[in-house]
């Protein structure tokens, strides 16, 4: 679930690269998937 939600991200993110539409929300997209790739690493972490 968590994956699918950072692939949504990740693509709605190259896609506003791709139309040149770049400002705050891409910066905000691309942090928003990096917070989420870190704290699901750091979840499957904790339960080993």
């Amino acid at each position: 679930m968590l994956w699918t939600i950072i692939g949504i991200i990740i693509l709605i993110w190259l896609i506003v690269i791709a139309l040149k539409l770049a400002g705050a929300i891409i910066h905000l997209l691309l942090v928003a998937a990096a917070i989420l790739i870190i704290y699901k690493l750091m979840a499957r972490m904790k339960n080993r």
